[in-house]
C-alpha cells in the first residue's frame, strides 16, 4: 500500500485519516456504514454460530471481523480505505515490539490490582488451548491473526468516527477529541469482552480496557493500523505461548 507521508490538503505531516477531509470526506451519515459493519462483525464473533464451529470454518468469524469493517470503509471511502494502513518499515516493527512490551509492563500492576481486589474470570478459549492437540494449537494461532487485525479495526474505525463527530459536529479541539475517542474506544473494547469474562465489568475495564489504551497508542504514534495490529499479535502470542509453557511445566 502506498505510504502517503504528507497531508494532501496542506503538506503537513500525515494526520489521522478521514476525520478532517483527508484523503476523502466522509459525512456524518456515511460514517454509520462502517460503524454498522463493525457492529455486525462483533455480533458474528460473539454469537458463536454453530456453522462456524468445525474445522476450517472456525476461521470465518475472525476473517469476518477483519473483512466486514474493511468493506464498510471501502463502501464510503472507495480506494482510500487503504489510508488506515501505511507501509511497514523497520522502525515500525520496532514499535510493534515496543508497544507489546509496554502492554506487558502495564499489565503487571493492573493484574496485581485485579487479582487482589476483584473476583476474576478465566478466558475459556485460552484455557482450552492447554488441552488442544498440536494441529488444533496451530489452527488457534493462525486463526488469531485475522481476528486480532479485526480487533484493531473494530477499535480504530470507531476511534476515527468519534474523532470526526467530536471535531466536526461538536466543535472540540483535535487534542480533546483524540483523548475522548481514545478513552471511549477502550471502554467499547472492554465491553465487547464482557461475555468472554462472564460479565466481569471491573476485570474487563481494568485489564482489557487498559490493554486497549496501550494498543491504540501504537496507532496514535504511527497512524498505521499494521503497527497496532502487530503489537496486538505479538502481545497475545506471548500470552498463548506462556500459557502453553505453564501447562507443560505443570504436567511435568
Amino acid at each position: 500500500m502506498a505510504d502517503t507521508e504528507l497531508n494532501a490538503a496542506d503538506g503537513s505531516e500525515r494526520d489521522y485519516p478521514f476525520y478532517n477531509g483527508w484523503p476523502i470526506e466522509i459525512s456524518a451519515l456515511k460514517w454509520l456504514v462502517p460503524l454498522a459493519a463493525v457492529g455486525l462483525a462483533v455480533a458474528v464473533l460473539l454469537r458463536h454460530l454453530p456453522m462456524f464451529s468445525q474445522g476450517y470454518l472456525q476461521l470465518a468469524p475472525g476473517m469476518l471481523l477483519t473483512l466486514l469493517p474493511l468493506l464498510g470503509m471501502a463502501l464510503v471511502a472507495g480506494r482510500h480505505w487503504t489510508a488506515l494502513f501505511r507501509r511497514v518499515r523497520l522502525k515500525d516493527i520496532g514499535w510493534m515490539f515496543a508497544f507489546a512490551l509496554l502492554n506487558y509492563v502495564i499489565a503487571v500492576p493492573l493484574g496485581f490490582i485485579v487479582l487482589n481486589f476483584v473476583d476474576t474470570e478465566t478466558n475459556a478459549a485460552i484455557e482450552g488451548l492447554k488441552t488442544f492437540g498440536q494441529a488444533d494449537r496451530v489452527l488457534f494461532f493462525v486463526n488469531s491473526i485475522p481476528q486480532l487485525i479485526g480487533e484493531e479495526l473494530i477499535s480504530i474505525v470507531p476511534f476515527l468516527a468519534l474523532l470526526y463527530y467530536l471535531t466536526r459536529k461538536f466543535g472540540l479541539s483535535r487534542r480533546t477529541a483524540v483523548i475522548i475517542a481514545w478513552l471511549a474506544t477502550a471502554v467499547w473494547f472492554a465491553a465487547i469482552h464482557l461475555p468472554t469474562y462472564n460479565w466481569n465489568i471491573l476485570q474487563c475495564l481494568i485489564l482489557i480496557g487498559g490493554a486497549r489504551l496501550v494498543l491504540t497508542l501504537a496507532y496514535l504514534k504511527t497512524k498505521n493500523l499494521w503497527v497496532s495490529a502487530g503489537a496486538h499479535i505479538i502481545n497475545d502470542w506471548m500470552t498463548f505461548t506462556l500459557t502453553l509453557v505453564g501447562a507443560s511445566m505443570g504436567a511435568g
